[in-house]
């Protein structure tokens, strides 16, 4: 395992049960909870740079220009990144129907399998979705910006590059974070918040100051 994944796998497991606690506050104590600012006070963010399914070179400023909704995953999960994306995606149609345009983003934290034309063609299942990743080292420098947690077993991985037939999976961070034009993170939501919630509220934590 790399020390990047290492250092980001204990920042994203401490501040997940902070998170987790934030996100449950934005469904139930909405009106309250809509004060803008980072999320419990945390700084998540920062410089990125990464590769869009062109393999165009992007740093934050690009990726993060207009609101957004970023997750981090990656193309081969079998269930829970599918269904979160799509989720996202259905947000931006919401929104976009009450003129507000939102981004979902997705970065993918295995670029190994992840290739541009991997992430090209899982781009094109959805409307909206726009689709990252780098190299170990960027993608490894982003996971620790936003304090999210990914782990992908040295062993597995190993054997994938043996033999690119066989599958592995990757632990991850299933949370979408909301920010702001320029990247500054308003609220973070959990998978049981549905579509329906997250448009409802992204507008105010979007204009909150």
């Amino acid at each position: 395992m790399r020390t990047g994944s290492v250092i980001a796998i204990i920042a994203g497991v401490g501040l997940s049960f902070v998170l987790a606690g934030s996100a449950i506050y934005v469904t139930q104590q909405q009106t309250s909870a809509c004060l803008g600012g980072a999320v419990m006070g945390a700084k998540i963010g920062g410089p990125m740079t990464l590769h869009d399914s062109a393999a165009k070179p992007v740093t934050e400023k690009d990726i993060l220009s207009g609101a957004t909704l970023v997750y981090f995953g990656y193309a081969n999960c079998p269930d829970v990144c599918p269904v979160d994306n799509a989720r996202n995606d259905q947000v931006a149609d919401l929104l976009a129907a009450k003129g507000v345009t939102l981004t979902p983003i997705f970065i993918s934290v295995d670029p190994t399998r992840d290739t541009p034309e991997v992430l090209a063609n899982y781009e094109s299942a959805f409307t909206h979705l726009k689709t990252y990743t780098g190299t170990a080292e960027e993608v490894d420098a982003a996971v620790k910006a936003w304090k999210v947690y990914y782990e992908i077993l040295p062993a597995d991985l190993a054997k994938y590059q043996a033999d690119p037939s066989t599958f592995y999976t990757v632990n991850h961070t299933t949370m979408t974070y909301l920010a702001k034009p320029g990247g500054d993170v308003v609220a973070v939501f959990q998978r049981e918040n549905t579509a329906e919630e997250i448009a409802q509220w992204a507008p105010c934590y979007l204009s909150a100051s």
